[in-house]
């Protein structure tokens, strides 16, 4: 999928090649070979053969490096230059020359997705969201809160949550991807968070189990009733000639117009993929 509109990303440790096909079968829009946190440094390299002997263009993935002051980032990036990697997901990115450097070394067509989770990278936000090589922002609030010193995962996140909704905006970037959702016990936490996340302006998020997947695929989703109610504006709009017009008792304005064409326009889209 593309993705600019991908839902779900879901991550699979680089460490884990048994698992790597049953990531891409799982149904999730989108699959990160994470050589990251999910990998001890005593088998980085080890993950990296693994991926190197089993990335295909035919099935295209992307991976999350290591950051870009580790001594892994040169072998990550140059791994990425294989053609069954789609794009690159950068963890900790607190400046805009952390993105330039990655996108200096692949090529044109590979994506990248920079990972905003400290105090500094939102502090420079806007800088990092204007590098032109940046495909779409995702949220780290994990590592966040860790940084900040912040408990909980509710109205602590609030503010971080819009500002990195905003900055994309202002970058002419598509929504962002929300963080991780850790409690892998109660789907009903998965449900609220993703559900809280489309309220603030996200269009998708990551997932660390395939079972998360169906739960987040479908709460970025607009459903039949809205792309139906979206349908029915553009035509009323269509056929009003200009003339001021309402629709289910509410008048059809600019907004109104804007809202229901960005819904048919992602359904077609998702719905395409």
């Amino acid at each position: 999928m593309n993705a600019k509109i991908a839902r779900s990303f879901l991550f699979v440790p680089g460490s884990r090649s048994e698992r790597f096909q049953k990531a891409v079968d799982a149904g999730a829009d989108a699959v990160i070979v994470d050589l990251e946190d999910a990998v001890a440094p005593h088998d980085k390299g080890f993950a990296r053969d693994r991926l190197a002997g089993w990335a295909s263009s035919n099935q295209p993935v992307y991976v999350r490096i290591n950051g870009t002051t580790t001594e892994w980032f040169e072998e990550d990036l140059r791994l990425c230059e294989l053609e069954g990697i789609a794009g690159i997901v950068i963890p900790k990115v607190e400046k805009p020359d952390q993105v330039s450097i990655v996108a200096s070394c692949l090529q044109k067509s590979k994506v990248i997705f920079p990972i905003i989770e400290s105090a500094l990278g939102f502090a420079n936000i806007r800088s990092i969201a204007s590098v032109p090589s940046v495909t779409r922002l995702m949220f780290g609030s994990l590592d966040l809160q860790a940084d900040l010193s912040l408990g909980g995962q509710g109205e602590e996140l609030h503010y971080f949550m819009s500002q990195i909704v905003v900055e994309s905006k202002i970058a002419d970037l598509p929504s962002p991807v929300d963080s991780v959702t850790a409690n892998l016990q109660d789907a009903r936490v998965l449900t609220s968070d993703a559900a809280r996340a489309r309220r603030f302006g996200f269009r998708g998020k990551l997932c660390i189990h395939p079972n998360q997947i169906s739960i987040v695929n479908s709460a970025f989703n607009y459903s039949a009733k809205e792309a139906e109610w979206a349908a029915r504006v553009i035509q009323a709009d269509a056929e009003s000639a200009g003339a001021a017009v309402a629709v289910d008792g509410r008048m059809v304005d600019a907004p109104v117009i804007a809202r229901a064409r960005e819904i048919l326009e992602f359904s077609a889209r998702v719905g395409a993929c």
